[in-house]
């Protein structure tokens, strides 16, 4: 069956493209629909991702996947958080978001430098499903203080995961992807559909 993918964002494609490898299911970019995602008015992970699903599936006429993630700092008090794709400005670019976290956290100590990514994905079989599938995945790390590595995206350079001794961005990724939120979330929402949804 055909799945729209609610993102505009190339990389965050490619990772769930990548999670999805074998799976019975074809999933097409809503850029394909010459969709433009609507305005992300959420003030909650949940929220957005909905959003976003019932948008994609309304305007493609398929069944949806949509995610909203970002990176939640303890020190900013929840920031970025749903604001991580915008944190510079509306027009950020990944390298902008960076150098304003980069440069908020410049003087808190290693002790105070725990964060997670979370990402929420969602699955709605059409625009008017009144039980969309959620699934959640959070991944706990800490902030650098200057990046480190050239894969990934977003903050991937800065998320330092304790137990690899590596960034985000320097994960090969097949373990980042074992590791991700999103990878967590993907695989959850997955095993929910094979088993709750005659999808």
């Amino acid at each position: 069956m055909d799945w729209v993918l609610a993102t505009g964002n190339a990389g965050k494609a490619r990772e769930i493209g990548e999670l999805l490898a074998g799976l019975d299911m074809r999933v097409r970019a809503q850029s394909e629909f010459s969709i433009v995602g609507p305005e992300e008015t959420g003030t909650t992970f949940v929220e957005n991702a909905i959003l976003k699903a019932r948008h994609a599936a309304r305007e493609s006429g398929l069944p949806a996947l949509a995610d909203d993630s970002g990176i939640v700092v303890d020190a900013l008090g929840g920031a970025p958080g749903v604001y991580s794709a915008r944190y510079a400005g509306a027009d950020a670019s990944d390298a902008d978001n960076l150098a304003k976290l980069l440069a908020d956290m410049r003087d808190v100590p290693e002790d105070r430098r725990g964060c997670r990514f979370v990402c929420v994905m969602v699955a709605m079989h059409s625009a008017a499903d009144p039980l969309p599938l959620i699934a959640t995945g959070v991944w706990e790390g800490r902030l650098l203080t200057a990046a480190r590595g050239t894969g990934g995206f977003g903050y991937d350079p800065i998320f330092w995961v304790p137990d690899e001794g590596l960034s985000s961005a320097e994960l090969p990724p097949a373990r980042k992807n074992a590791l991700s939120h999103r990878g967590q979330a993907l695989r959850a929402l997955c095993a929910g559909l094979a088993a709750h949804r005659p999808w």
